[in-house]
């Protein structure tokens, strides 16, 4: 079977694909590249999703173990019929064997979770992605030290993956400082124009992303909070770290970036390696 890539997808704000917008076309670009995820994945097609949302954290690496996920509805104040969204995609069992045995040869520390749904930074891109829910999902959380070279090695671990057929998604925003979002959104978008600071912080991931040596790239990860405007970009990273996990599973294959959007006076980015 051939290697899959890993990817860094951007999940939005709340159920944004499924309601009305002002401007209308607000999340349109984004909604449109995550339609083409499939295509850009290629043949053949993955036999199930391991997904790491900005949306998870425990104090160890916790794996989706349930057949039949539920859905979280973890968003608040949205119109009523974002909460009547479905997207039943199964689990799979198998595959959070898989990824547990693979933790557990990397010495790093995991546990099952057998009741805990989607959230929504899962099922709101893959509806858009895999509108039919008929690929299994493996949601695996992230760390709640927030360590970044932890989601390095974490990615490392499961890299593995990536040979038997199970596509790695990092799903999160490579910009998300809420209050000038929503200060943006306030002024309608900023007429398109991008903050001045998650511009500089796009153009250094950019940089360590696609141009550096894959040990560069990782060091450079590790250290993300030293980048220009990191801290404006991200004044908590949750949001950040599933591309972490992304790329240490991407191991020394290059990276591409998929998608360059400006949303809600922000700069917001996709990524693909392999």
């Amino acid at each position: 079977m051939s290697r899959l890539p890993t990817i860094f997808i951007p999940h939005g704000g709340g159920p944004c694909f499924f309601m009305d917008w002002d401007p209308p076309d607000t999340w349109e670009r984004m909604a449109e590249y995550l339609r083409g995820v499939p295509a850009a994945v290629g043949s053949p097609a993955p036999k199930a999703l391991v997904v790491i949302s900005g949306h998870w954290e425990e104090p160890v690496v916790t794996i989706q173990n349930n057949p039949a996920p539920p859905l979280l509805y973890d968003y608040h104040g949205f119109p009523p019929s974002t909460y009547e969204i479905k997207f039943p995609a199964p689990g799979a069992p198998e595959v959070s064997a898989r990824v547990a045995e693979l933790l557990g040869a990397a010495g790093i520390a995991w546990k099952y979770d057998h009741d805990r749904g989607f959230d929504h930074g899962v099922f709101i891109p893959l509806k858009v992605a895999f509108p039919q829910a008929d690929v299994p999902i493996v949601q695996v959380s992230l760390l709640a030290s927030m360590d970044a070279a932890e989601h390095i090695r974490v990615g490392r671990a499961l890299a593995p993956l990536r040979d038997e057929g199970v596509l790695i998604v990092g799903s999160g925003m490579t910009y998300h400082n809420m209050r000038t979002l929503m200060a943006s959104m306030r002024r309608r978008g900023a007429n398109g124009h991008a903050d001045e600071g998650s511009q500089r912080f796009d153009d250094w991931l950019e940089d360590v992303l696609t141009k550096a040596a894959p040990e560069a790239r990782a060091s450079a990860l590790a250290a993300w909070d030293k980048a220009p405007a990191a801290r404006a970009a991200h004044p908590r990273e949750e949001h950040l770290l599933p591309l972490h996990v992304v790329v240490g599973a991407a191991g020394n294959d290059p990276g591409h970036r998929t998608l360059k959007d400006v949303v809600m006076g922000a700069v917001e980015s996709a990524f693909r390696f392999g």
